[in-house]
């Protein structure tokens, strides 16, 4: 059995791709996150009692420990997840995106690079590093057309450009010192765990408490969903199949303008809780001032995925918002912590103007 090392494994993402690595069995998994506002044990509270799962507390930018633990568990294969990703507190505070997304890549890489020259031959080729990153490397669309692995970068928020700098870093490390890469862009992911300052727990949240559902803008900005366990097979694929050097584009399939999907969220309440004194929830949406530098469109043509490795998303997007809806419904306990202690859905990423 192989053993992969996941960063970012108690995020969204992270915590779904450990627990479907696991659930097939895939691999003797090591998790590795800084445990940062964003990461939840619950999310991987399944694999409590799995003896080929180990959760480790530990900063990517620590390049000490991080060469400790990759010269222990002596991987397979790294999939790099760790990541700030809020646009909205990338445009409130910027550094920890910069150190994280950036320099926590370049730290990985220059680890790679050692731990490559310490193996045989056959296990250094047989070796991976995924580096995941976002649809939002590409800037916007116009109202036609999708971004392909050809696309050329043009990042709008300080997020963007920090993951456009982690994926330029990846693929020199292939290029120059010949560090076994592949790197994948998905567009939105949506499901159980989300942290809920994302669009659709928020809404989901919010609407719950019977609060007002900010809409940035009209609401017009278009979006391609995609189910994270559906994301998470994609990536399990990636890893196995993919070429090295490949980039490899994960898309839902489901393009929606915010608004459209705010209100379908609004009418699934409505049919899961008829009694809700906030019945209907559509009433609750109101537009508020837009997000600076919000992109207009995102859309993944994912085809080389599908082509490549037989791919394609399993889940609608109204099945996967019913299933979101749902599990958000049975796990009040989880929501009413984080909105206690971590984040009450406050307003984020707002320019204060000058006098």
């Amino acid at each position: 059995m192989p053993t992969y090392i996941v960063t970012g494994a108690a995020g969204f993402i992270g915590s779904a791709l450990c627990r479907s690595l696991r659930g097939e069995n895939h691999a003797r998994v090591i998790g590795v996150d800084k445990m940062t506002y964003a990461a939840s044990r619950a999310a991987l509270a399944a694999l409590d009692q799995d003896p080929q799962f180990e959760l480790i507390e530990a900063d990517i930018c620590d390049a000490s420990r991080m060469m400790e633990i990759v010269v222990e568990a002596q991987p397979d294969a790294i999939l790099h997840l760790a990541a700030e990703t809020h646009v909205d507190r990338s445009i409130d505070r910027p550094d920890p995106f910069l150190q994280t997304n950036i320099v926590g890549t370049y730290a990985l890489l220059e680890i790679m690079r050692f731990y490559l020259a310490t193996l045989s031959t056959a296990k250094r080729e047989q070796f991976r590093f995924l580096h995941v990153s976002t649809d939002e490397v590409y800037g916007e669309l116009g109202e036609t057309g999708s971004f392909s692995e050809s696309s050329a970068y043009a990042p709008n928020s300080p997020y963007a450009a920090s993951k456009a700098a982690a994926d330029h870093l990846v693929r020199a490390w292939h290029k120059t010192y010949g560090v076994p890469v592949i790197i994948s862009n998905c567009s939105n992911n949506y499901g159980p765990f989300q942290f809920p300052e994302k669009l659709i727990p928020l809404m989901i949240a919010k609407a719950l408490q019977g609060e007002k559902l900010p809409v940035y803008g009209q609401g017009l900005n278009v979006r391609d969903w995609l189910y994270v366990e559906d994301h998470a097979d994609a990536l399990s694929l990636i890893l196995t199949k993919g070429r090295v050097g490949e980039k490899y584009h994960v898309g839902g399939n489901a393009e929606w303008r915010n608004i459209d999907l705010v209100q379908k969220l609004c009418d699934i309440l409505d049919e899961a809780l008829p009694q809700s004194p906030h019945w209907p929830h559509r009433d609750l949406i109101t537009f508020v001032a837009d997000r600076p530098g919000h992109d207009a469109r995102y859309a993944m043509d994912f085809r080389k995925l599908k082509n490549e490795l037989g791919w394609a998303p399993r889940t609608p997007l109204e099945e996967g918002l019913r299933r979101t809806v749902a599990w958000h419904l049975a796990n009040h306990a989880w929501f009413d912590d984080i909105r206690t202690h971590l984040y009450g859905g406050e307003r984020l990423g707002q320019i204060a103007k000058s006098a």
